[in-house]
């Protein structure tokens, strides 16, 4: 069965998009730990980020400086911190999360509550130099 990332990648089901190439795909995260908070994907299926042939994840982390630069042009924000987890959706990623502390990286703390409009008023900002 096509894991939740899949069925975003495939257009299956819905997902606040911000960037994409043939091979990648980048989207907000519906549990966001800050605002910004985005998920990297490679279009392809493999559950665990070092199963990826070397050149592949090679792309995905390239992809993924590419995405975090473009949100810390346009989040305040120190850096933007990044995470591989893996362990809530059998699909790789990589967690992209504008911080200012350490404690911003806690994963184990509430969640925003982002409305529609402030998500689409986000990728509109993040996908105008596109």
């Amino acid at each position: 069965m096509p894991s939740l990332f899949s069925k975003i990648v495939n257009r299956e089901i819905p997902a606040y998009i911000i960037q994409e190439d043939d091979h990648h795909l980048a989207f907000l995260d519906i549990n966001p730990l800050a605002y910004g908070h985005t998920l990297v994907v490679p279009k392809e299926e493999i559950d665990y980020i070092f199963d990826l042939p070397t050149d592949k994840l090679q792309a995905l982390m390239a992809f993924s400086k590419d995405v975090a630069k473009r949100l810390k042009a346009e989040i305040a924000c120190k850096k933007i911190g990044m995470t591989v987890i893996g362990l809530e959706v059998a699909h790789a990623h990589i967690h992209l999360v504008p911080i200012n502390t350490i404690e911003d990286m806690n994963f184990s703390r509430s969640k925003l509550i982002l409305s529609d409009d402030s998500a689409n008023e986000l990728v509109k900002k993040l996908k105008k130099n596109n």
